[in-house]
């Protein structure tokens, strides 16, 4: 792969709650075991490990406040145009990985996610946005009550798991899994505007 294209990758700080952002070559990225790509603030990093065929991601969470890690394939890391990596707890992102626009705009969505998140921190229920979750659910339903929910593999056949400002689908046949966020009116627009759900691959965004 040529040099020339890069990989962005970005997180929140969950110290100061600053987004960073960087770019690395494919050299730079697998030229040595490991790099780490810091928040101004000192307090927090990200760590990105070569290991021949696959990346270790370790990664500060803003919403949860811990680290995650995360191995994803080598093909995928430096090719895919968008990569999302979530909090476990939670279901929403930590960090990206992928085309600049991409990161961009993920990193743009998670910060608004994150200004609500901490708004409501004081009226904190099951769901980040108790309406907009219902609505994500009822919409996710009518989806799959006209066979509108696949996988790229084939199957008609999955599982689903609702997390704090997301839901995840699930493929029961390959494992392949979607993420679907439910934080706010924009998310809900979203969903909104796709008729039916293929799951692809849990690497996308």
């Amino acid at each position: 792969m040529a040099d020339t294209i890069t990989r962005t990758i970005g997180f929140i700080c969950p110290h100061c709650r600053q987004s960073v952002i960087a770019d690395r070559s494919p050299f730079q990225l697998t030229a040595s075991a490991s790099c780490e790509i810091p928040c101004p603030c000192g307090k927090s990093s990200l760590k990105i490990e070569y290991l021949l065929d696959r990346f270790r991601i370790t990664s500060p969470c803003v919403v949860c406040g811990d680290v995650h890690t995360v191995m994803c394939p080598a093909e995928a890391f430096l090719s895919r145009k968008a990569l999302a990596f979530s909090c476990h707890t939670t279901g929403l992102d930590c960090c990206y990985v992928g085309e600049e626009g991409k990161v961009y705009a993920a990193m743009a969505h998670l910060e608004k996610t994150v200004d609500h998140l901490h708004q409501d921190e004081a009226q904190k229920g099951a769901f980040l946005n108790e309406i907009v979750m219902q609505e994500i659910l009822s919409e996710i339903r009518d989806i799959a009550a006209r066979d509108g929910i696949s996988c790229q593999c084939g199957s008609l056949r999955w599982s689903m798991k609702v997390f704090y400002a997301s839901v995840e689908l699930t493929c029961t046949v390959c494992g392949n899994a979607m993420r679907i966020n439910a934080a706010t009116l924009n998310d809900l627009d979203e969903l909104c505007c796709h008729p039916t759900l293929q799951i692809r691959s849990s690497y996308n965004v």
